[in-house]
C-alpha cells in the first residue's frame, strides 16, 4: 500500500467537515450508511460519480471545521483511497491517520486537473501526474504514521502491537 494509484476528483479551498458528511447524517456512526451522503453538500453528484480508489485533490485548510472523526470515516468508508491538500486543518490530519486514511499536502494542487490519473508513492514523497506526465515532490510520511495507515488506523494499529507480544 506504498503506491496509491487513483482517478482525481478536485475541491477548493476550505472544505469543511460540514461539507465532507453534513451533520444531519451524524445521527448514525455506521460508516457504510456515512459513506452514501460523502461529499454531498460540496457536489450532490460526487458519490455517484466516485468509483473506490479515486482521490480527492484539494486546495487550503481542507477538514476545517469540527472536530468529528465522522468525515475521514465517511472518506474512507466511500473509498476514498487518499486526499491531496495545499493544507490540512490540524484536527482532521490527526483524525485521518487516527482512522488509516492516507492523506497528503502538496502545495501544487493546483497544477492537478480533476480526471487525471495519479500516482502516490509514499516512501519517495512524490506524486506524479500519469496523464501530463509531471512529478511533484512532498514530504513524506512519517514510517509510524504510514505504520497507521497500512494497519488500517490506531484501533488496529493498537490491537496487532497487543496481538505481536501475545497480550491478546
Amino acid at each position: 500500500m506504498n503506491v496509491i494509484t487513483g482517478k482525481v476528483w478536485k475541491f477548493g479551498d476550505n472544505i469543511d467537515t460540514d461539507l465532507i458528511i453534513a451533520a444531519r447524517y451524524l445521527n448514525t456512526s455506521d460508516p457504510h450508511e456515512l459513506a452514501k451522503h460523502v461529499m454531498e453538500d460540496a457536489d450532490p453528484e460526487f458519490i455517484k460519480k466516485f468509483n473506490p480508489g479515486d482521490i480527492i485533490v484539494a486546495g487550503e485548510n481542507f477538514g476545517c471545521g469540527s472536530s468529528r472523526e465522522h468525515a475521514p470515516i465517511a472518506l474512507k468508508a466511500a473509498g476514498v483511497a487518499a486526499v491531496v491538500a495545499k493544507s490540512f486543518a490540524r484536527i482532521f490530519y490527526r483524525n485521518a491517520f487516527n482512522m488509516g486514511l492516507p492523506i497528503f499536502e502538496l502545495k501544487e494542487t493546483d497544477e492537478i486537473e480533476e480526471g487525471n490519473l495519479i500516482k502516490i508513492d509514499m516512501e519517495k514523497g512524490e506524486i506524479v501526474d500519469l496523464d501530463k506526465h509531471k512529478s511533484f515532490k512532498f514530504n513524506p510520511i512519517p514510517p509510524f504514521m504510514q505504520e497507521l495507515i497500512s494497519c488500517g488506523g490506531l484501533i488496529n494499529y493498537a490491537k496487532a502491537q497487543l496481538l505481536q507480544r501475545g497480550e491478546i
